[in-house]
């Protein structure tokens, strides 16, 4: 009884943490947003549509070459979270490790770029003859940021492991505004516009890991240990990360290599619109990991000492939570999506609106597809899911490719992403954590149709007012958005929550306004 006892104090201890965490990243998240779409309507402004689309184009490249990176990095956050769930955790070694792989990646990634990178811009993407030297000045400036962006992820990890959540979100509110200054500062420059963004650019993201670094060594002691290399060690973070790369292969495919597909048949201005849209996803994909950077440590601790069962249930209650925060942001945008984005860009480009519509679906069935991960990644299986899931990603360039040589237009690219998600998020990540980490079908299914109830009833009234309103008014538009956010915050209160929870949350906000 008495271990039974403290052990759920620590629980609720660690609850409170993560409803701590959870309000700093969620405060983080909407500035980040809402600075970041700012950003990219100045941006869009000042560049121009043509050089914003050049840019998008060749950072889709530089991306697309650090997909390596993306799958150490998976790695490295996953090994420090768990190494800091043992009794003895060997965290120096580790992070020592962790810091000399990472410098060699990087340079490894930048010389490949300045090889591969540079043979494909200049023998395939559609580029302005008056515009190349700008795009491949632009490109060499892009592959320098990427490596400090590469060194930086041991440290961002370690802040995240540590749940030290505040500080990762003052620092990424920081880069946010960075990399506002950087678009108003372009106006004070009489070279070209687009190569002082881009050096500019550069410049922020060696600030950001100087940041980074200067923190963690100050704050925790594992990281001001020389560089070393202990083998045994860096291969279990290697295998790990092996099954990774695949995945990040396919991801890097799907979102860099469809913009550079689409630069190979259309015109900068189709690649600005999808750019543009990409902006949104990143926006939610954003919204959805500042929950999940809260939760997923926790997660991943319980598991590493054992405790199955809390990890089983708070993955489970946080795939719904996710999925119920993220609805509440979605479908107040969706039915009020014009006076939106004419808030946003000023000018909305042509064909923009169903590349949104369709860019916020695909992140409701990516917030299930990321949360559903969590048990896997936390049990460290991830073979499987680095087999099967990725397949969804391979096929979409060819597909897209092939309607692209049909005729078909941009925004067949975008319904071939959100229909791959869909199957993601509602099947074969079902699958996988029912056979991976042995979730009962019964447990995941109940999940997703409380999703989907929510979902469903949550549209009726909104779609019912939006009929009747003028939803390109931008006073009609409010109260479509009110009617909105109403009605998925009732729905999700009654339908979505479960009496305990809802007692839970009520005695919460009680208690919070008695301390008021």
């Amino acid at each position: 009884m008495r271990y039974r006892s403290v052990h759920d104090h620590m629980d609720r201890s660690a609850d409170r943490r993560i409803a701590a965490n959870s309000a700093f990243l969620y405060f983080r998240m909407i500035l980040v947003t809402l600075v970041t779409l700012y950003t990219s309507r100045v941006t869009l402004k000042v560049l121009g549509v043509d050089d914003f689309g050049i840019y998008q184009a060749v950072a889709g490249v530089v991306t697309f070459l650090a997909f390596l990176s993306n799958a150490l990095g998976t790695g490295t956050s996953r090994f420090i979270t768990f190494e800091m769930g043992k009794e003895n955790p060997r965290l120096g070694s580790l992070i020592s490790t962790l810091r000399t792989a990472h410098i060699v990646l990087g340079l490894i990634i930048v010389v490949l770029g300045e090889i591969v990178g540079l043979w494909f811009i200049f023998n395939r993407l559609i580029i302005p003859a008056e515009r190349f030297d700008a795009a491949v000045f632009a490109f060499h400036f892009s592959m320098i940021g990427t490596f400090f962006q590469i060194v930086q992820v041991p440290y961002n990890a370690t802040i995240i492991a540590h749940e030290k959540m505040i500080i990762f979100a003052h620092i990424s509110i920081s880069e946010a505004l960075i990399r506002l200054l950087i678009v108003f500062a372009l106006n004070l420059f009489f070279f070209d516009s687009l190569k002082v963004y881009a050096v500019l650019m550069c410049i922020s993201s060696l600030l950001v890991f100087l940041i980074y670094r200067i923190y963690c060594r100050k704050v925790f002691p594992e990281t001001r240990t020389r560089l070393s290399f202990d083998r045994d060690l860096f291969k279990c973070v290697a295998s790990f990360s092996g099954w990774s790369l695949i995945s990040s292969s396919a991801s890097a495919l799907t979102n860099q290599g469809v913009t550079v597909v689409t630069n190979m048949f259309f015109s900068p201005a189709a690649v600005t619109v999808r750019s543009l849209a990409l902006r949104i996803n990143d926006a939610i994909i954003n919204f959805v990991n500042s929950y999940r950077m809260a939760v997923n440590p926790q997660i991943v601790k319980r598991y590493a000492s054992d405790d199955r069962e809390g990890s089983r249930k708070l993955a489970l209650d946080s795939t719904k939570y996710t999925y119920y925060l993220l609805l509440i942001v979605v479908v107040p945008v969706f039915f009020a999506i014009n006076p939106i984005l004419t808030l946003w860009l000023g000018d909305v480009p042509d064909g923009l609106v169903p590349f949104v519509r369709l860019a916020l679906i695909q992140g409701l069935f990516q917030s299930l597809d990321i949360s559903l991960y969590a048990p896997i990644y936390a049990s460290g299986r991830i073979r499987e899911n680095a087999i099967i899931s990725p397949i969804f990603d391979f096929l979409q360039l060819p597909v897209v490719y092939i309607l692209f040589i049909l005729g078909y237009p941009p925004i067949a690219l975008a319904w071939v992403s959100a229909i791959a998600y869909a199957v993601l998020g509602i099947v074969v990540k079902p699958i996988l954590v029912h056979k991976v980490v042995e979730y009962g079908y019964g447990e995941i299914i109940k999940v997703l149709c409380r999703c989907a109830l929510v979902t469903t009833l949550s549209l009726i009234l909104p779609a019912a007012i939006s009929s009747m309103l003028d939803s390109g008014s931008i006073y009609d538009s409010i109260i479509i958005m009110i009617s909105a956010l109403l009605s998925v915050t009732i729905m999700v209160w009654i339908a979505g929550l479960e009496k305990t929870a809802r007692k839970e949350l009520t005695e919460w906000v009680t208690k919070g306004f008695r301390k008021g």
